[in-house]
Protein backbone atom coordinates (compact mmCIF):
# COMPACT_ATOMS: atom_id res chain seq x y z
CA UNK A 1 0.00 0.00 0.00
CA UNK A 2 2.44 2.83 -1.41
CA UNK A 3 -0.27 5.86 -1.72
CA UNK A 4 -1.20 5.22 2.51
CA UNK A 5 2.24 4.78 3.33
CA UNK A 6 3.28 8.51 1.98
CA UNK A 7 0.13 9.85 4.29
CA UNK A 8 1.03 7.84 7.27
CA UNK A 9 4.75 9.04 7.38
CA UNK A 10 3.63 12.58 6.60
CA UNK A 11 0.82 12.07 9.79
CA UNK A 12 3.44 10.49 12.14
CA UNK A 13 5.87 13.33 11.19
CA UNK A 14 3.47 15.92 12.28
CA UNK A 15 2.37 14.02 15.69
CA UNK A 16 6.33 13.81 16.00
CA UNK A 17 6.67 17.32 15.80
CA UNK A 18 3.83 17.92 18.48
CA UNK A 19 5.10 16.02 20.34
CA UNK A 20 8.19 18.71 20.52
CA UNK A 21 6.48 21.38 21.36
CA UNK A 22 4.45 19.23 24.60
CA UNK A 23 7.93 18.08 25.70
CA UNK A 24 9.69 21.67 25.12
CA UNK A 25 7.03 23.35 26.68
CA UNK A 26 7.16 21.23 29.77
CA UNK A 27 10.91 21.19 30.02
CA UNK A 28 10.60 24.81 30.21
CA UNK A 29 7.76 25.35 32.56
CA UNK A 30 9.20 21.90 34.91
CA UNK A 31 5.96 20.27 34.54
CA UNK A 32 6.30 16.26 34.68
CA UNK A 33 2.57 15.31 34.46
CA UNK A 34 -0.68 17.14 33.72
CA UNK A 35 -0.38 20.97 32.75
CA UNK A 36 0.67 22.70 35.95
CA UNK A 37 -2.28 24.93 35.45
CA UNK A 38 -0.06 26.64 32.36
CA UNK A 39 -2.65 27.52 29.70
CA UNK A 40 -0.37 27.21 26.96
CA UNK A 41 1.09 23.85 27.66
CA UNK A 42 -2.87 22.45 27.87
CA UNK A 43 -3.68 23.92 24.36
CA UNK A 44 -0.33 22.17 22.95
CA UNK A 45 -1.54 19.12 24.98
CA UNK A 46 -4.69 19.09 23.14
CA UNK A 47 -3.35 19.74 20.02
CA UNK A 48 -1.56 16.80 20.18
CA UNK A 49 -3.70 14.31 21.24
CA UNK A 50 -6.62 15.68 18.92
CA UNK A 51 -3.99 14.21 15.80
CA UNK A 52 -3.62 11.05 18.07
CA UNK A 53 -7.27 10.72 18.18
CA UNK A 54 -7.88 10.87 14.77
CA UNK A 55 -5.23 9.94 12.85
CA UNK A 56 -5.02 6.32 13.49
CA UNK A 57 -8.67 5.90 12.66
CA UNK A 58 -8.25 8.04 9.61
CA UNK A 59 -5.68 6.18 8.17
CA UNK A 60 -7.12 2.97 8.32
CA UNK A 61 -9.55 3.91 6.86
CA UNK A 62 -7.34 4.95 4.06
CA UNK A 63 -5.41 1.88 3.82
CA UNK A 64 -9.05 -0.45 3.31
CA UNK A 65 -9.51 2.27 0.32
CA UNK A 66 -6.46 1.45 -1.49
CA UNK A 67 -6.57 -2.28 -0.51
CA UNK A 68 -9.93 -2.12 -1.68
CA UNK A 69 -8.08 -0.97 -5.34
CA UNK A 70 -9.69 2.12 -5.75
CA UNK A 71 -8.62 4.88 -8.22
CA UNK A 72 -5.07 6.60 -7.03
CA UNK A 73 -6.39 9.79 -7.17
CA UNK A 74 -9.23 9.36 -5.07
CA UNK A 75 -6.93 7.66 -2.31
CA UNK A 76 -4.63 10.47 -2.64
CA UNK A 77 -7.85 12.87 -2.77
CA UNK A 78 -8.76 11.70 0.67
CA UNK A 79 -5.05 11.70 2.08
CA UNK A 80 -4.74 15.09 1.03
CA UNK A 81 -7.58 16.18 2.90
CA UNK A 82 -6.78 14.23 5.59
CA UNK A 83 -3.06 16.00 6.41
CA UNK A 84 -4.68 19.18 4.89
CA UNK A 85 -7.19 19.22 8.00
CA UNK A 86 -4.81 17.94 10.65
CA UNK A 87 -2.14 20.48 9.79
CA UNK A 88 -4.81 23.63 9.39
CA UNK A 89 -6.41 21.72 12.69
CA UNK A 90 -3.61 21.76 14.54
CA UNK A 91 -2.69 25.64 13.65
CA UNK A 92 -5.79 26.92 14.58
CA UNK A 93 -6.20 25.50 17.97
CA UNK A 94 -2.03 26.44 18.29
CA UNK A 95 -3.13 30.05 18.01
CA UNK A 96 -6.38 30.19 19.68
CA UNK A 97 -8.21 27.93 22.01
CA UNK A 98 -11.23 29.67 20.78
CA UNK A 99 -12.49 28.96 17.42
CA UNK A 100 -11.15 30.10 14.42
CA UNK A 101 -11.15 29.89 10.73
CA UNK A 102 -8.27 27.27 10.45
CA UNK A 103 -9.75 25.03 13.46
CA UNK A 104 -13.24 24.96 11.74
CA UNK A 105 -11.92 24.05 7.69
CA UNK A 106 -8.92 21.67 9.46
CA UNK A 107 -12.59 19.37 11.76
CA UNK A 108 -14.61 20.00 8.71
CA UNK A 109 -11.87 18.27 5.99
CA UNK A 110 -10.85 16.09 8.72
CA UNK A 111 -14.64 14.68 9.08
CA UNK A 112 -15.41 14.76 5.26
CA UNK A 113 -12.55 12.89 4.60
CA UNK A 114 -13.06 10.43 7.18
CA UNK A 115 -16.99 10.12 6.22
CA UNK A 116 -16.09 9.64 2.15
CA UNK A 117 -13.78 7.01 3.44
CA UNK A 118 -16.02 5.16 5.65
CA UNK A 119 -19.29 5.27 2.58
CA UNK A 120 -17.09 4.33 -0.19
CA UNK A 121 -15.85 1.53 1.93
CA UNK A 122 -19.73 0.52 2.64
CA UNK A 123 -20.25 1.22 -0.98
CA UNK A 124 -17.71 -1.05 -2.16
CA UNK A 125 -18.38 -3.96 0.51
CA UNK A 126 -22.40 -3.91 -0.02
CA UNK A 127 -22.91 -2.73 -3.28
CA UNK A 128 -19.80 -4.20 -5.41
CA UNK A 129 -20.21 -7.66 -4.02
CA UNK A 130 -23.77 -8.29 -4.61
CA UNK A 131 -23.57 -7.22 -8.09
Amino acid sequence: MHITGIYAAISALLIIILSFRVIRLRMSTRTGIGDGGNQDLARCIRVHANAVEYLPLALLLLLLVEWNQTLPMIVHGFGIALVLGRLLHAVGLSNSAGTSPARFVGMLLTLLSMLGMAALLLWQTLVMTTS
